[in-house]
C-alpha cells in the first residue's frame, strides 16, 4: 500500500474487511511516524519509508497506489521494473500525455494494471448499469453526474502543481467515467464545453465547475463538481434514455437519518457536523464501491482478463479533463484529443424509429385531464406538424 492518507485508509479498510483473504503486507509513507502508526493500527507486518523498497518488497504481490497525482508515474514505472501488478487510484495522471506514458509503461512491460475508479462500482451504479445494458431505458441520451463536498482532506490536493488542477481533476474524473459507463465506453467523447471558477478558497485552481461532453452518437454527458458544497457529500447521477429514466442518490438522503447531541463521533466521509440531524452511511466502503472494485480487480487477475476499469479508461478520462481546461480558457467547445482511440468509429447518430399514424409520424401521444387522447403528428414529406384527438386504444 503506497500511501497512508484517506484513500489508502479506505483501501486498507476494504482489503481487511469482513473475512477477507486479502491483506496489506507492506505499507509506504515518507513520514516514519505516520507509516508506523498506520502499520500498527492495521496489523501490517512491514512499514517502510522508501518507495522502491515497498514496491520491490518480497511480500508484495500487488502494488496499490494511493499517492498524490504527481507521484503516480514514478511509482508505476517502479512497478513495471519490478514486474509487479499495479492498481492505481483516480485520476490516473495530471494530463493525458502523462497518462499515455503511464499506459505505455504498463502495456510494454506486460504487467497487470487496474484503474481504481470506485464510483462506477457502487452497488446502485452496478445495478443501474445492468439495467441499461439490458435495454431497460432504451438508448442512453443524457447522463448527469454530480459530486460536491467541502473539499479534500490533504494539502496536496489544493496545490495545482502536485494535483494537476482543482476540483475537475479531483471530482470530475469520477463523473466523466460514470458518464462513459452509462453512454458506452466504446462511444468516443468528441468535444467539451466547460465553465469553472474559484469562488471561495484562496487557491489558484478551480473550486467549482460544470461541463457538457458531446459523444460521437449524439449523447450528452453533464457533470457538476464543487469543493464549496456544505452539508456533507452529495453524490448523484441521472440517466435519461429513449424508454426510461434512472435517478441515483448514493450518499445523502438514502433512508438512514439520525439525531445526536454530538457524543457519537465520526458519521460519514465529508460530514461537517457530529450533532443534530445526521445522515450516516451503513457500510461506507461498500456503498462507495470499494468492495466490488477490489473484487473485480483480483478476480480479473485470477481469470487473466481485463478489469472493468483499466489504465486505458484512465487515459480517456484525462483526455476529457484536458479538453475541459482548454475550454475554460477559450470559452469555446474544445475537441477531446485522443491519440489512441480503441472504441467504435463512424458511429450512427441516435435515431428513434418513428411510429406512424395513417402515414404521419407520431411526435407525441398524451392523455389530457378530461380523459381524451391527443396525438401530435408530422408529415414526413412537408414537415408540417398537426394535432388531432383520437379514440383511446
Amino acid at each position: 500500500m503506497l500511501g497512508t492518507g484517506l484513500i489508502a485508509l479506505f483501501y486498507t479498510m476494504t482489503l481487511h474487511g469482513q473475512r477477507s483473504r486479502d491483506s496489506v503486507a507492506c505499507v509506504y509513507s515518507r513520514d516514519v511516524k505516520r507509516v508506523n502508526d498506520f502499520a500498527q493500527k492495521w496489523k501490517i507486518p512491514h512499514a517502510v519509508t522508501d518507495l522502491a523498497e515497498a514496491v520491490e518488497h518480497p511480500s508484495t504481490d500487488v502494488v496499490v497506489i494511493g499517492l498524490p497525482n504527481h507521484l503516480h508515474e514514478t511509482a508505476i514505472r517502479l512497478c513495471a521494473d519490478a514486474n509487479k501488478a499495479v492498481l492505481c487510484t483516480k485520476p490516473l495522471a495530471r494530463t493525458a500525455s502523462e497518462a499515455k506514458r503511464i499506459l505505455d509503461i504498463v502495456e510494454s512491460s506486460g504487467i497487470f494494471a487496474g484503474y481504481l475508479e470506485d464510483l462506477v462500482y457502487t452497488p446502485k451504479t452496478l445495478k443501474a448499469l445492468e439495467s441499461v445494458q439490458r435495454g431497460a431505458i432504451g438508448e442512453t441520451l443524457w447522463v448527469r453526474s454530480r459530486e460536491a463536498h467541502s473539499g479534500p482532506h490533504s494539502s496536496w490536493f489544493w496545490d495545482q502543481g502536485q494535483a494537476g488542477g482543482g476540483v475537475i481533476i479531483d471530482l470530475g474524473c469520477h463523473c466523466i467515467e460514470i458518464i462513459r459507463n452509462f453512454i458506452g465506453k466504446d462511444i468516443r467523447p468528441m468535444e467539451v464545453s466547460c465553465w469553472a471558477d474559484t469562488l471561495v478558497h484562496p487557491i489558484s485552481a478551480e473550486d467549482n465547475s460544470i461541463a457538457l461532453i458531446r459523444f460521437d452518437n449524439g449523447a450528452v454527458g453533464q457533470f457538476e463538481v464543487s469543493w464549496t458544497f456544505r452539508g456533507g457529500m452529495d453524490l448523484r447521477d441521472e440517466v435519461a434514455g429513449t424508454e426510461g429514466t434512472i435517478w441515483l442518490n448514493h450518499f445523502l438522503r438514502t433512508g438512514f437519518e439520525m439525531y445526536s447531541s454530538g457524543a457519537g463521533g465520526y458519521v460519514a466521509e465529508k460530514t461537517e457536523q457530529e450533532s443534530g440531524w445526521l445522515f450516516p452511511v451503513g457500510d461506507e466502503v461498500h456503498e462507495l464501491g470499494y468492495t466490488d472494485m477490489f473484487t473485480d480487480m483480483f478476480d480479473a487477475m485470477d481469470e487473466k482478463r481485463q478489469p472493468r476499469e483499466t489504465f486505458y479508461d484512465g487515459y480517456v478520462v484525462n483526455a476529457v479533463i484536458d479538453a475541459c481546461y482548454r475550454s475554460i480558457k477559450s470559452r469555446k467547445w474544445e475537441t477531446v484529443e485522443l491519440d489512441d482511440w480503441r472504441g467504435q468509429t463512424n458511429v450512427k447518430h441516435i435515431q428513434g424509429i418513428p411510429e406512424t399514424v395513417n402515414g404521419l409520424e407520431l411526435v407525441k401521444r398524451e392523455r389530457l385531464p378530461d380523459g381524451t387522447v391527443k396525438v401530435i403528428l408530422k408529415n414526413p414529406d412537408t414537415g408540417e406538424v398537426t394535432q388531432r384527438f383520437v379514440q383511446d386504444d
